[in-house]
């Protein structure tokens, strides 16, 4: 209800206070909670053909109580949780090289649909590589001069070719909102123990300090470029020796290596606002894994969070465990590789709840952008699709399924919105729900089940009745 000040009669005071009164019993004052009048509804589903559709206002009406058998999902806006970070897709240099190669009005379109806040899916967080990945087109080091522990011979021209300018162009598309956050796959061959940047190896210790300066090195040259840096991992995938770029920490090693290195030289040279992550590997023994960090006060310090992956079972609680025995440090789901048909969405959907209602603090998909071949990589064992795909003969663009599932997290809980109490009483119904800074409150529902089914969004004493089709997903903005 908006009243302005030109419609109101300043002698009809009866009418004056009752509305106020009225306005008062509706209004978030003082912490109470807004009763809601209608709401907007999104929904994508295979059966319905719909994708990011908008049905429109539907309106709340007066429930006291929710019946136990109606499929629902009850809000309580008044208790909040973790903050969004925000959500995002990996500048690789697969995605970069790719995305060279569109024409310029499929490059615009890309750019526009993944990160306009407005018309698009509003990306926020994104991640990067330091060094080659396996999704790159070659395995290369910023430094592969042999023992150059003053790193005088560190460049990043490479990522001056393609990758550089595409993170440009999306953070001005995204109004600079856009942080990012890079992951090494490996430290220069010269470094390792096995001196070879892939097969796994470990970081010598006698080149710990010179890693540590690479760091610096890195998050320097890209704020030169005009591209600061939000956080870092300290190691993608740290327990897995693959055929691509990879180095292996014990938990004992990462974090020595965070206590006695990355964080105190990130202090010396002026960079303790960089958010340093631990662990970026699956969510199995992510406990175990940051355990020992946790536990040691001069690492723990300069640890801003643990980082995670979903490659080997869900474990949805270890999640939960973590930020329950040290809820202090934050969480981050940071890489998923995943398709982009209905099914690969589903299972996305699923996990981006799931691991929201257990306490991450926002969640990154892999690469941004891969060819109709799942490439460019040079290890090999492609993919397949990808959330978006780039069909390099016509120079089109394609926003699979999985893309517009996605988008119904990323475009409607903003950075900073908090997640509020969100509970289902139909185990076929899942939801997460978070309330914006700008007081919105988004609620995602994704039905598990192979068919429609009817369900009611219950808060503050009113329900919104809707149906939702099979296998669909619906965002609820109000």
């Amino acid at each position: 209800m908006r009243l302005s000040f030109t419609e109101l009669n300043p002698m009809n005071w009866d009418w004056l206070f009752s509305s106020v009164i009225a306005l008062s019993m509706c209004a978030p004052i003082l912490g109470q909670s807004k009763v809601p009048s209608e709401a907007e509804v999104y929904v994508t589903a295979r059966s319905t053909g719909q994708f990011m559709a908008d049905e429109g206002f539907r309106a709340f009406e007066p429930l006291e109580q929710p019946d136990e058998n109606y499929p629902t999902i009850m809000l309580d806006d008044a208790k909040s949780f973790q903050t969004i970070v925000g959500f995002g897709g990996a500048f690789t240099d697969a995605a970069a090289s790719v995305f060279a190669k569109l024409p310029s009005e499929s490059q615009d379109e890309f750019l526009k649909e993944c990160f306009d806040p407005e018309s698009g899916s509003g990306y926020t967080l994104c991640r990067t590589t330091i060094n080659s990945c396996d999704y790159s087109d070659s395995v290369y080091a910023y430094d592969e001069v042999n023992g150059d522990t003053a790193l005088e011979h560190f460049t990043i021209a490479h990522e001056l070719l393609y990758r550089i300018p595409m993170i440009k162009r999306a953070m001005k598309i995204s109004g600079e909102r856009l942080s990012l956050f890079a992951s090494p796959w490996s430290p220069p061959a010269w470094m390792k123990t096995n001196g070879n940047m892939l097969y796994g190896g470990k970081l010598k210790p006698e080149f710990r300090r010179t890693w540590a300066d690479y760091f610096v090195k890195y998050i320097k040259a890209l704020a030169a470029e005009g591209i600061p840096i939000w956080g870092v991992t300290v190691q993608n995938e740290p327990m897995a020796t693959q055929v691509w770029e990879s180095c292996v920490y014990t938990a004992q090693e990462e974090k020595d290596f965070v206590r006695d290195y990355l964080g105190p030289i990130f202090k010396t040279d002026g960079l303790s606002k960089i958010r340093i992550m631990i662990w970026d590997h699956n969510r199995g023994i992510m406990y175990q894994r940051v355990q020992a960090a946790y536990d040691d006060p001069a690492a723990s310090r300069y640890i801003w969070g643990t980082a995670f992956h979903w490659y080997v079972g869900q474990h949805f609680y270890n999640v939960r465990m973590v930020h329950d025995a040290f809820p202090d440090k934050k969480l981050l789901f940071t890489e998923g590789s995943t398709g982009g048909t209905w099914t690969d969405g589903y299972e996305l959907a699923e996990n981006v709840i799931e691991d929201l209602n257990n306490w991450a603090n926002g969640w990154v998909f892999w690469n941004l952008l891969l060819d109709k071949s799942g490439g460019p990589r040079h290890a090999g064992g492609l993919e397949g699709s990808n959330i978006i795909s780039a069909d390099l003969d016509s120079g089109r663009v394609i926003f699979n399924p999985a893309f517009y599932i996605f988008e119904h997290f990323s475009k409607f809980i903003r950075p900073g919105a908090k997640r509020i109490a969100c509970t289902s009483n139909n185990d076929d119904l899942i939801a997460t729900a978070f309330r914006n800074p700008d007081g919105k409150v988004a609620v995602v529902v994704f039905n598990k089940k192979d068919c429609e089914q009817i369900f009611q969004v219950w808060t503050n004493g009113k329900a919104l009745k809707k149906t939702i089709p099979a296998m669909g997903i619906a965002t609820v903005t109000f």
